[in-house]
């Protein structure tokens, strides 16, 4: 990390965008799926994401919306959510089928959704704030 005060799990890390309803509702789906809250999340538009962003380097073309920290690796689009799956285990550890998906069409697919999420499912005013032990999961 960089000189800041921030202290970053040594964790998985999910970046969302925070005012999409899509983003937020997988969130809200991941949280209750990992009970040992192992996975940790933070806001695209906030402060940690914009360091670890800084300290991964992602293209920029590939923070559409969903962003896998972990450890030194930094997974994007359909490579985050087969990812993300893998940490879920049991019936979710099965994303990981979706390799056998050329990347190029995976990420054509995810690429198609995130362009119309706002449409499709709405955005917030504000980032999604958590509250209850949900919270403590949660970067800022």
């Amino acid at each position: 990390m960089s000189d800041s005060d921030l202290e970053v799990p040594d964790e998985p890390i999910v970046l969302f965008d925070g005012v999409c309803n899509l983003c937020s509702g997988f969130v809200q789906f991941v949280v209750p799926r990992d009970p040992e809250g192992r996975i940790h999340f933070a806001s695209i538009q906030s402060a940690v994401a914009e360091e670890l962003l800084a300290e991964h380097e992602p293209p920029v073309d590939d923070l559409e919306s969903i962003v896998l920290i972990d450890g030194d690796d930094c997974y994007v689009k359909s490579g985050a959510v087969i990812r993300i799956g893998e940490y879920l285990g049991g019936i979710y550890g099965l994303a990981t089928v979706g390799r056998i998906v050329p990347r190029r069409l995976r990420d054509w697919a995810y690429e198609f959704v995130a362009a119309r999420r706002y449409d499709w499912f709405g955005k917030k005013d504000q980032c999604m704030m958590p509250t209850g032990d949900v919270q403590e999961r949660f970067l800022e």
